[in-house]
């Protein structure tokens, strides 16, 4: 696997291992992307190396990626993080860089922002994790961090999603706590 400082590219083992598991995740969840044809999507994501290689970065980190939107716009196929329980590979992480700065002891190793930039990828926001809820359950257990507003974050807080008694709650909490059984989801356009 490649670290973030080096070239973003697979090698082509890796290609097809990832293109191997995202083909078997789409299948296995039709109800996510009614009308889409995988082979539409594996074309979109062979001419895109640095977007393959931002998926199996959300793969390898316990996202689980998978198609939830066809943008007919741009032609762009929308990724969201799609595992049952928010991505253990990103957990204890607080918000952002300055929350990070912030903390004086018992620092995180990362923020949830400098990560997702990492990756190449987009922290879903309160909207977008409405709607995936809308595909299945998901952070009955965890919780997630979203995109937060500037006016909530220049306040000092962040918002954070989850699942609980049948419900989708939004939360909040101060942008340099963080949590074991807290991460983040993202998104990616390809």
């Amino acid at each position: 696997m490649k670290s973030a400082g080096t070239k973003k590219a697979l090698s082509p083992r890796e290609r097809e291992e990832l293109l191997r598991a995202l083909k078997a995740r789409f299948e296995k969840n039709m109800n996510r992307h009614k009308d889409l044809e995988w082979a539409n999507v594996q074309a979109k994501l062979q001419a895109n190396a640095e977007k393959l290689w931002s998926l199996n970065e959300m793969e390898r980190t316990g996202g689980e990626p998978d198609v939830v939107g066809h943008d007919k716009k741009t032609g762009e196929y929308i990724f969201f993080d799609c595992s049952a329980e928010s991505p253990d590979g990103r957990a204890s992480f607080c918000y952002d860089r300055e929350a990070l700065d912030s903390r004086r002891e018992h620092k995180p190793k990362n923020s949830v922002i400098d990560m997702a930039a990492a990756m190449g990828i987009e922290l879903l926001t309160e909207e977008q994790y409405l709607e995936l809820q809308k595909l299945g359950e998901f952070d009955a257990k965890t919780s997630s961090w979203v995109k937060t507003p500037a006016d909530i974050r220049k306040l000092g807080g962040a918002l954070y999603c989850d699942r609980r008694y049948g419900r989708v709650f939004v939360g909040h909490n101060g942008a340099q706590s963080y949590y074991s059984g807290r991460a983040f989801r993202g998104s990616l356009r390809v």
